[in-house]
């Protein structure tokens, strides 16, 4: 990129915390090495506004932030700015798809989560990236008018991987459908996505796409790779993330964020 970095953008779990979601001294100390240097800090992830404000908070994060993919674009005192909710025709239409499959189910809507079980360790991983307790249902359908983001979770990467075939074939022009996780298939609002999502978040920040800088591990970030000046992969990730990032950093358990803001956005930013 010939353009300065002016702004960073990062995604959350797998990338700016490590495996037990916690952020850490060297990455709280290189983002403020970041803002020393003039440059904006903010977040965007699949997760729901609740489980973004301890982040926030952390890392005083007053600019806008992107939640559920950048369908909710918000600030910390709690101001939504723009919020993309799914099709409930789309919403009723995925859920046939997955029919009896042997899949978990959330929904989240009006910041709540909403499974249909309180077991596992994906829930137990959940209530700390989500910040908040499931209210466990057999029942979505009263939901489906609200519905923020959809999440089917499996360990089987086949059925995943068949679930998220069938549900692009069906509704993806229609909606955002992709792996958060290796486990997790989200369907979220068209517009509900991470290249739409930055592009919000830097017209907010008053930051051509160009200065643009973002950070990510999965294939639910490849859209924001697309959109930036610059990107950067974790070095975790999957090869195929790996490939459409500019370059790659060291894994979230090895500060891989902090190596990146030192290494390869703090030379870029004069």
């Amino acid at each position: 990129m010939s353009e300065p970095v002016r702004l960073v953008v990062s995604d959350v779990d797998g990338t700016l915390v490590d495996k037990d979601k916690k952020l850490t001294p060297g990455t709280v100390a290189a983002v403020e090495r970041l803002r020393a240097a003039g440059v904006g800090f903010t977040i965007i992830s699949a997760r729901p506004r609740s489980g973004m404000m301890p982040i926030a908070d952390t890392l005083a994060i007053d600019d806008p932030m992107g939640a559920f993919n950048g369908g909710t674009i918000f600030r910390r005192d709690g101001t939504v700015m723009v919020q993309h909710r799914i099709d409930p025709q789309l919403v009723a239409a995925m859920f046939e798809i997955v029919g009896d499959a042997p899949v978990d189910r959330w929904l989240f809507a009006d910041d709540r989560w909403y499974a249909s079980s309180a077991e596992g360790h994906h829930v137990d991983s959940e209530r700390v990236a989500s910040n908040q307790a499931p209210i466990v249902t057999r029942d979505f359908a009263p939901l489906f008018d609200r519905a923020d983001k959809i999440t089917f979770v499996s360990d089987d990467p086949a059925l995943l991987a068949g679930l998220h075939d069938r549900a692009s074939a069906a509704i993806g022009t229609r909606a955002t459908v992709v792996q958060s996780q290796t486990y997790y298939l989200d369907v979220t609002a068209l517009a509900a996505n991470k290249g739409d999502g930055v592009t919000l978040l830097a017209s907010a920040m008053h930051t051509p796409l160009t200065e643009l800088a973002v950070i990510g591990d999965q294939a639910n970030d490849v859209a924001m790779f697309e959109r930036a000046g610059l990107s950067v992969a974790m070095g975790q990730g999957p090869i195929e993330v790996r490939d459409q990032a500019d370059f790659t950093t060291a894994s979230n358990d090895a500060d891989g964020v902090a190596r990146a803001i030192d290494a390869i956005i703090l030379p870029r930013t004069g």
